[in-house]
């Protein structure tokens, strides 16, 4: 069977809150530290697989035991088991879990979202634009960054009233399931089910033309403020091997086979097959060091893409009755301080 390349969009909100809370709350082993990493594809699981970051980290004394989960739920709550003090998670999973007091810092971002979310209309729905979704029963999972892009576009980009669409809502399998009984006429969702809905259908847009629109959607690592301040080292050894790892990797991506050794890599971390992790991995943006960095990432402060999207999906998050009240800024919770070092190794 092959994995569900979630790509950390089923974000399990609550999961994150109650196991957020207790994220910066414990003690960590000076040199043992466990990283949390989730089914996602890249330049980050490849240097993982190959060894880099491994070698990097036992040359500053540290030694990494990489724990794969499923979801962001699973994450949050080893954080609450307190050994965890480095996570990935996804943009509103991040918002979700700093609104309710978690004290951690979002310091790189993983990749782009783009291509990898998609509006799709089923081929005979009548749906050839936007304006045509009003009446139409379109599926997403919701309080996913699927469902957050699709309220943004309908509210913020075609000005149509999400009361005028009926937004159901529907895991990945289920949409597939829906699709092809042709219960819905069409879906906002993520591989591999927006794979197998693109078979029989029309993108009508995807999360990075939205994106550039509005607030872009992304997978980030987050680390526990008061663990990173302890541990420099660490922090500067993991960052400069994400930058390395980073450096150019968008203009080659295309480039990349089934056959290609960072493809190899990632697929014997996460599992499934070579031709599926490149399909996945093309419709990922990948950020360099100098990208991160800049206001369009990390830097910025409260203009800073990153600080803007966690605003962004505050908001969308309240409305969903996800969280009570959305913070007055979230700049305290992004860094670009590792990248800003990182960058200068880089040539």
């Amino acid at each position: 069977m092959k994995p569900s390349f979630r790509f950390i969009r089923k974000l399990t909100v609550l999961g994150v809150a109650a196991g957020a809370l207790s994220l910066s709350c414990g003690a960590y082993a000076a040199t043992k530290v466990v990283v949390g990493y989730q089914q996602i594809v890249g330049p980050f699981v490849s240097a993982i697989a190959d060894g880099s970051f491994d070698k990097a980290l036992q040359e500053v004394g540290y030694e990494v035991d990489w724990r794969q989960f499923s979801s962001a739920g699973d994450i949050s709550s080893a954080f609450a088991s307190r050994d965890v003090p480095v996570g990935v998670l996804g943009s509103t999973g991040i918002t979700a879990a700093v609104t309710r007091g978690v004290d951690m810092q979002l310091f790189w971002i993983l990749d782009n979202i783009g291509k990898s979310e998609a509006l799709i209309a089923r081929n005979g729905s009548g749906i050839e634009k936007p304006k045509d979704l009003v009446g139409k029963k379109v599926g997403v999972p919701f309080v996913s960054t699927s469902h957050f892009h699709l309220l943004l576009a309908l509210n913020d980009i075609w000005r149509i009233k999400a009361n005028d669409v009926q937004i159901l809502n529907m895991q990945p399998p289920q949409i597939v399931a829906a699709w092809q009984r042709g219960d819905i006429d069409a879906a906002y969702v993520w591989p591999p089910a927006l794979t197998e809905i693109m078979k029989t259908g029309k993108e009508i847009t995807n999360s990075e033309e939205i994106g550039a629109k509005t607030v872009p959607t992304f997978d980030g690592i987050v680390v526990d403020k008061a663990w990173a301040a302890k541990n420099p080292k660490f922090m500067a050894a993991f960052t400069e091997v994400l930058a390395k790892s980073y450096q150019g990797f968008d203009a080659r991506k295309g480039s990349l086979t089934p056959d290609s050794p960072e493809i190899k890599g990632i697929v014997k971390m996460i599992g499934g097959t070579p031709a599926d992790i490149v399909s996945a991995m093309n419709l990922l943006l990948f950020p360099d060091v100098k990208e991160q960095a800049s206001n369009v990432w990390l830097g910025g402060g409260a203009q800073g893409g990153a600080a803007k999207a966690l605003t962004a999906s505050a908001t969308f998050l309240k409305a969903q009755r996800q969280i009570n009240a959305p913070l007055g800024d979230y700049t305290p919770f992004v860094t670009s301080s590792f990248a800003d070092e990182a960058a200068k190794t880089v040539k």
